[in-house]
């Protein structure tokens, strides 16, 4: 907002509004997300009025919070149609900022929403937006006309996203953290049953751990496509497993039958029966049915179903035949047991295939979607992450600053999977917060560094910061315990910037020093994460040595596909480690 006589200094306002947004990126929980938009938000810009909603479906949107409305403001919009048209539903559907600097304008627009005219005011709405679409918004009223300059409202942006991506880390986290438990549960169930997440290969073990301890024969049928398909079968007698899997194909089991298979999976409860001649005379198709039956010799059979989160995924049969075994409670029990761990380890099958949708959805929510256009340069980015949960500590960004500058940083955060990428969302949610307050080198590291001592903990992170001034053929470096970029010349020569000036952040305050490099037309700078360079065999000087010898295909016409180049021939694909870099080439005038 432009200052008056007597206002409190932007600068003071946008600091507030940096602590706001670093609170944001620690946030756990949907609530003190809500609170902190609604209060500490409201506190850092001067707002009187705040409000968070969120999308509920496709056609409702819910008030998660509200400050500073009038008494039963908080019933009448806690859950209101999208028709009804409001700031938050108008931005919701446009994906826009909304901004009105005063009253009449408040009152034109929108005249039918009750208590609308409260004095003089203005309303500035933000959209929150994640890579699916816009989820909801946050709103600011502040008293009297007000027109915003454009600092205040980059950083308004900043919240929002910050915002939004707090909520979408917090959805990941807790999907991951509840299908970790039930991982873990499976894996304490039984030491077989959780030595693979493949199911069909697990179910099958579970076939065969049943016989013949617990059955001479055991069958196992899931339900796919609204049939039942026989997935294993294991006997006591390995050369009656195909008469059994013919019995199957050739005679599936009756729908409408009031019991087996189909009848256990319609009514979700077990069941335990003697088989006698006359039932399998009653349940033959034909004679050569009846005589497959005879000679699978059955005596009884427990069905159980196979049932996960309320869903019943199949059936596991468990028969007595040539040992003329009779089942009692106990046994039931036991197959019941059996089967709801069996149900477990298909459910985590599944669970994990949703883990690791959820973390690639995190890491795109985290990572800038595509490399801004610069007049004069091209950029080029690669990102590649390790883990089981395809997502890591790795993260990079590129700004350009209102003076035409760019501002561009590679960070990595030590570890993987899905608590690295919380991380790597809260450093580079910071350093671009911290790039908007001021984007000299040292006092971007400088307040990360103290960002990093004041929240302590024992996370540990290395970044490189450039500053490009184009006008100037000139850079500026400052790195925290982070590989050194290098430079490929526009003849072909090479140069290594300075090795980083200190330790990784949050260590200890220091004083970090930038460093200057000619950049001139026709130069490319690369920026990389250690997972490029580092071997678990040699010596890290081999590995930038390597790099320096490839460092050539930066040259190609695509930078793109230069850089990909360079990754391809440097990089250990034998290693798990994350990669990232960042390619800037000026081009010749």
């Amino acid at each position: 907002m432009t200052e008056q006589a007597g206002d409190e200094p932007l600068g003071n306002r946008l600091t507030r509004l940096a602590r706001v947004t670093a609170s944001l990126v620690r946030a756990e929980d949907v609530a003190t997300v809500v609170k902190i938009v609604v209060q500490q938000s409201a506190d850092a810009v001067g707002a009187t009025i705040a409000s968070m909603s969120l999308r509920q479906g496709d056609d409702r949107v819910a008030l998660m919070g509200l400050r500073g409305g009038l008494d039963g403001e908080e019933e009448l919009f806690g859950s209101y149609p999208m028709s009804l048209r409001t700031p938050t539903t108008d931005v919701i559907r446009s994906g826009r900022r909304l901004m009105l600097s005063d009253r009449a304008e408040i009152l034109a627009r929108y005249p039918e929403i009750p208590n609308v005219d409260r004095g003089e005011r203005s309303i500035v709405c933000l959209p929150l937006h994640v890579p699916t679409g816009t989820i909801g918004a946050i709103g600011l009223s502040f008293p009297g006309p007000r027109v915003l300059d454009a600092a205040e409202l980059d950083f308004f942006e900043i919240l929002a996203d910050t915002c939004a991506q707090a909520l979408v880390r917090i959805n990941a986290e807790n999907d991951a953290a509840e299908r970790q438990a039930k991982l873990t549960f499976l894996a304490e169930a039984s030491g077989e049953l959780s030595s693979s997440l493949d199911y069909e290969a697990t179910l099958a073990k579970v076939a065969r751990l049943a016989v013949p301890t617990f059955a001479d024969w055991c069958a196992i049928d899931l339900v796919r496509d609204g049939d039942l398909h026989r997935l294993a079968v294991a006997h006591v007698d390995p050369d009656k497993v195909e008469l059994a899997r013919e019995l199957a194909e050739r005679y599936p089991a009756d729908r409408d039958a009031k019991n087996g298979p189909w009848h256990v999976l319609k009514t979700g409860e077990s069941e335990m029966l003697e088989v006698t001649e006359e039932m399998l005379v009653a349940g033959a198709r034909d004679a050569e049915h009846l005589r497959i039956a005879r000679e699978l010799n059955l005596r009884g059979a427990i069905t159980v179903p196979l049932i996960a989160r309320e869903r019943v995924l199949g059936v596991i049969t468990w028969v007595t035949a040539e040992s003329g075994r009779v089942y009692t409670t106990d046994d039931l029990a036991f197959a019941e047991d059996l089967g709801k761990r069996a149900a477990i380890a298909i459910d985590n099958s599944e669970l994990h295939s949703e883990t690791l949708a959820a973390a690639v959805r995190l890491q795109h929510a985290v990572l800038p979607d595509s490399m801004p256009t610069v007049p004069g340069c091209d950029i080029a980015a690669f990102y590649s992450p390790s883990g089981r949960t395809d997502v890591g500590g790795d993260f990079y960004d590129v700004v350009v600053l209102d003076d035409g500058r760019l501002a561009l940083f590679v960070g990595d955060v030590m570890g993987r999977g899905v608590a690295a990428a919380a991380a790597m969302a809260q450093m580079r949610s910071a350093a671009l917060a911290y790039i908007a307050l001021d984007p000299t080198p040292e006092v971007v590291l400088e307040r990360l560094d103290r960002m990093l001592l004041q929240q302590g903990g024992d996370q540990l992170v290395t970044l490189v910061y450039l500053l490009v001034d184009l006008d100037r053929d000139e850079l500026l470096v400052a790195n925290a315990g982070h590989p050194a970029p290098v430079i490929l010349r526009a003849n072909g020569g090479h140069a290594q910037l300075p090795d980083a000036d200190g330790t990784p952040l949050g260590i200890m305050r220091q004083e970090r020093l930038p460093h200057a490099a000619p950049f001139h037309p026709g130069d490319t700078v690369l920026v990389f994460t250690d997972g490029l360079i580092e071997r678990r065999t040699e010596d890290i000087d081999r590995g930038q040595a390597r790099l320096l010898g490839a460092l050539a295909a930066l040259a190609a016409p695509d930078l793109d596909k230069g850089l990909h180049t360079v990754v391809s021939q440097v990089r250990d694909l034998t290693r798990d480690d994350d990669v990232a870099a960042l390619a800037i080439r000026r081009q010749v005038r």
